[in-house]
């Protein structure tokens, strides 16, 4: 009885330590996004206007500098595989959401309960 016991515990051990050594799926791995960017952004209203944030990484962890048309100050997020969130430091704070693949980012960003779309392209890495 005790046999038919250990064989069942000794397989679904060695099925966990498997599944442990195995590498995280594509979209589990960390992008990094360290470097300059250009920001062209299209505003609630319409109008577009350019910004810039130079970004640092740490794992999934970014902060960096956030320079717009009428505000700049410092940002902070992350980045959970090609997802980017960052939150500018300035007196009317924007958000960023969205995708980055390789040199690009696209998504939407909110400020003072508006939303915008942008696109950005990353000019130098650091």
């Amino acid at each position: 009885m005790v046999r038919f016991l250990i064989l069942p515990l000794f397989l679904t051990a060695a099925w966990m330590c498997a599944a442990a050594q195995q590498p995280l799926p594509h979209s589990q791995e960390v992008v990094d996004v360290t470097g300059h960017w250009v920001i062209e952004a299209k505003n609630w209203n319409g109008d577009f206007d350019t910004k810039t944030v130079d970004l640092e990484q740490q794992g999934n962890a970014i902060t960096g500098h956030f320079k717009g048309p009428n505000q700049s100050g410092g940002l902070d997020g992350s980045i959970n595989g090609h997802h980017i969130v960052f939150r500018t430091k300035t007196k009317h704070p924007l958000t960023f959401r969205g995708q980055v693949q390789g040199d690009t980012m696209t998504g939407n960003f909110h400020v003072m309960g508006k939303e915008g779309e942008f696109h950005a392209e990353r000019t130098a890495a650091k």
